[in-house]
């Protein structure tokens, strides 16, 4: 890999943290509230961010900027996947991001998660062999999109997501947290 590239992904890395940090969603008490649905920050941040980054990523491949590699929709995989990530979010109220961030921050409670995640990407990749087998061939749908999922063409849908984020996001603004 070419050393820009490496930095290019460390500035990137570095400004989410920073971003997630300063969004308030690297903090235990805040991810705690969004889980039980007390606190509605990191809801509102990740809204934010689908509707920022849908239209920038569909703008940029409808402008011929960049190519669209749409990952295969796997239904087990996805299921067991967010299994996994949900019982760790659950247990640490933190997800990779939000954990690295909290770190960053002087969150000494994050460095198990991190080591989890470490241990996590371990075992899948000693695993990665037999997953591919069988736990990703369960319900393999291809390369779907939620408008190919509805049988709407992708433009329509996309402006109509975004009006919908946008209204859900301005309800959403009615709850303080």
């Amino acid at each position: 890999m070419k050393a820009g590239k490496l930095f290019g992904a460390a500035l990137f890395g570095l400004l989410f943290g920073f971003l997630l940090q300063k969004g308030g969603v690297a903090k235990f008490n805040v991810l705690i509230g969004a889980l039980l649905l007390d606190d509605w920050t990191v809801v509102k941040v990740m809204m934010s961010a689908i509707l920022v980054g849908m239209l920038g990523v569909f703008t940029l491949h409808w402008l011929g900027k960049v190519n669209l590699h749409i990952n295969p929709t796997r239904i087990g995989a996805n299921i067991v996947g967010g299994l996994i990530f949900g019982v760790g979010f659950a247990l640490l109220a933190y997800c990779p991001g939000t954990g690295a961030a909290a770190l960053g921050q002087g969150n000494w409670d994050a460095i198990l998660g991190m080591l989890g995640l470490i241990a996590g990407s371990y075992l899948y990749a000693e695993l990665s062999g037999w997953l591919t087998r069988t736990v990703e061939t369960w319900g393999n749908k291809g390369k779907l999109m939620l408008p190919e999922l509805f049988h709407l063409r992708r433009a329509p849908f996309i402006a109509g997501f975004a009006v919908f984020l946008i209204l859900l996001l301005g309800v959403l603004k009615a709850f303080p947290r």
